[in-house]
């Protein structure tokens, strides 16, 4: 065991990004009929609803929001987005799509305070967060505090001024 363990040298390439090396990859695998469309997503919420997405419908939809990301924020690899939000399908949309475009993913719970929240900000230079209506309303009391935040999306079905609308720009 210990020569192997000595003597073990990980293949690591230069470049990986997991969106693409993996998830386009099975997605690849799926279309020529190599393996069966089983989900690459399955998500269940409290009540029983499911959300079920193949390989090639998390690619997909992961590249919308990638585009958004890009597109509609102007986001370049490197820059960070905070995301607060509960574990729902767009968590890991979003979660893929930084990936894909180099965005650095912050991560936060849903408990986090509007001091929190303003900490986060200040000392990531964040510029973009993404969250829902239960956490929008701290995010705006501290905002303005924030030189380098630029874009606020929220994930909603409704609309709050100031914020770029999720579903909307998918």
């Amino acid at each position: 065991y210990e020569a192997i363990k000595q003597q073990y040298r990980p293949e690591v390439p230069e470049y990986f990004n997991f969106a693409r090396d993996v998830l386009d990859r099975w997605t690849g695998v799926e279309k020529e009929g190599k393996k069966s469309k089983n989900p690459a997503l399955w998500w269940v919420d409290g009540a029983g609803e499911e959300v079920r997405w193949s390989f090639e419908e998390l690619g997909v939809l992961s590249r919308k929001v990638a585009n958004v990301l890009s597109d509609a924020c102007g986001l370049q690899r490197g820059d960070r987005v905070i995301l607060i939000l509960p574990r729902i399908p767009e968590w890991w949309l979003v979660n893929v799509a930084c990936m894909r475009t180099g965005a650095v993913l912050i991560p936060g719970t849903q408990q986090l305070t509007a001091k929190d929240i303003l900490h986060r900000l200040q000392k990531s230079k964040a510029k973009c967060i993404i969250t829902d209506d239960s956490v929008a309303p701290a995010v705006d009391s501290v905002g303005a505090e924030c030189q380098s935040l630029k874009f606020k999306l929220l994930v909603s079905e409704g609309h709050r001024e100031g914020w770029l609308n999720f579903k909307d720009l998918l």
